[in-house]
């Protein structure tokens, strides 16, 4: 089976296209004949190195990948509610060879839900794990129905849909966006958009002089965006930073906490459905060219996500 790995750490020319063992559902288990799956930030990070530790009591090869959308080709004893046939996708947490970078994946039912209705494959593997990111954040923050959220990267895929889930939630949002991401932030349906930069929060509070009651923080702007957060207000960070403030609960978002949240992610599907949530496809790549996707992912400014299909 071919995978796309890594078995030294390093830049985008360390991905190889691998081979790896068949792997067959269990009990409890799916099998997906994979035909998408996204490349996110985690994946580079995990390719450079930084999970090194983490890593160090499992061998090589590495897999890359937390989102993947296929085809269910084997079903393990147990499982009900699917078909060989359907199309499905799904959140990776991904361990050593278990990585989404693959063509064919065995994940728990639990973890597995059916496409959005009217949306191919493609599409479908950009949801899980940005839109369950983004349901993380805005579950830790708890706001109300009327409540106020600032949003900082708003143009990315976590950004987006944390803006377009706020919206769904009866928040008023305050997006940041570059000059040339604006129109795509209001087509978001963020309330205000104000511009980015280093005086984000300076720039916050001319619009919410009291300060927003939320803040989720896609930009990873830390403790230049935390002033726009009212006494006692929320914070939720992507990467792990915290303050100690002014009464504000800091949150770490960790999506692996929702690992098995099939429920989630079918309500997220939904709400594509609905109209309620956007998919946004950059570019596709095929395995051997997994290099050059990661290049152009790090090279910033991508807009929707980029896929290696398989």
């Amino acid at each position: 089976m071919r995978a796309v790995g890594i078995f030294e750490f390093g830049g985008p020319e360390a991905l190889r296209v691998i081979d790896l063992p068949e792997t067959h559902a269990a009990a409890g288990e799916v099998r997906i004949r994979v035909r998408a799956a996204t490349v996110n930030p985690t994946d580079a990070s995990l390719r450079k190195g930084d999970r090194a530790a983490a890593l160090r009591d499992v061998a090589p090869p590495y897999v890359p990948g937390m989102d993947v959308a296929g085809v269910i080709d084997e079903l393990g004893v147990g499982v009900s509610g699917f078909a060989r046939g359907d199309e499905v996708m799904a959140m990776v947490v991904n361990l050593g060879s278990h990585g989404a970078y693959r063509e064919s994946i065995v994940l728990r039912a639990d973890c597995v839900v059916r496409i959005p209705v009217g949306k191919t494959l493609i599409e479908a593997a950009t949801l899980p794990m940005n839109g369950l990111t983004a349901r993380r954040s805005l579950d830790q923050l708890a706001l109300k129905p009327g409540q106020s959220l600032a949003v900082t990267g708003a143009a990315g895929c976590y950004g987006g849909y944390v803006v377009q889930l706020a919206k769904a939630d009866g928040l008023r949002v305050i997006a940041d966006a570059s000059p040339a991401d604006e129109a795509l932030v209001r087509g978001l349906g963020a309330d205000v958009v104000i511009p980015r930069g280093d005086d984000i929060a300076a720039q916050i509070r001319k619009v919410a002089p009291g300060g927003v009651d939320g803040l989720a923080d896609g930009a990873v702007q830390s403790e230049k965006a935390v002033g726009a957060v009212r006494d006692g207000g929320s914070f939720a960070s992507v990467r792990g930073w915290s303050g100690d403030e002014r009464g504000i609960s800091f949150h770490k978002t960790f999506v692996r906490e929702y690992d098995h949240r099939a429920d989630l992610l079918d309500r997220l599907r939904q709400l594509v459905e609905a109209g309620q949530i956007t998919l946004r496809v950059a570019a596709t790549f095929l395995p051997d060219q997994a290099a050059e996707a990661h290049r152009r992912l790090e090279a910033r400014g991508t807009r929707g996500r980029l896929l290696i299909l398989f």
